[in-house]
């Protein structure tokens, strides 16, 4: 279970990472290079979550969403100095609750 959330971090950092870095070239004009970087850690986040244990492709990516999400209101209150609201909390847990089902829900 500790690999699996920490690839799903990891991703995470990946995606937002890499997208705010071209977020930053593209809408804040900083240097192509931040482009450059960015699209190259886009790339990593992508073969990051083919380490996950989790048989199907599609659970793998259901979950990672819910992750995400949570990643993206820290990153957004961390980075961009944007204290997260009640709803942000509320929604988040929700995510996790969700996350938690699709992957230790039992199965027959």
């Amino acid at each position: 279970m500790s690999q699996a959330i920490i690839l799903f971090i990891l991703a995470g950092l990946a995606e937002i990472g890499g997208g705010y870095l071209v977020w930053l070239w593209l809408r804040e004009g900083l240097s192509y290079w931040y482009g450059i970087l960015g699209g190259i850690i886009l790339m990593l986040y992508g073969v990051i979550p083919t380490f996950q244990t989790f048989p199907t492709f599609g659970r793998v990516y259901a979950a990672y969403g819910g992750v995400f999400i949570i990643l993206a209101v820290l990153w957004g209150w961390g980075i961009d100095k944007k204290t997260p609201d009640i709803y942000d909390w509320v929604g988040s847990i929700v995510c996790l609750i969700g996350v938690s089902i699709i992957l230790w829900a039992p199965r027959t």
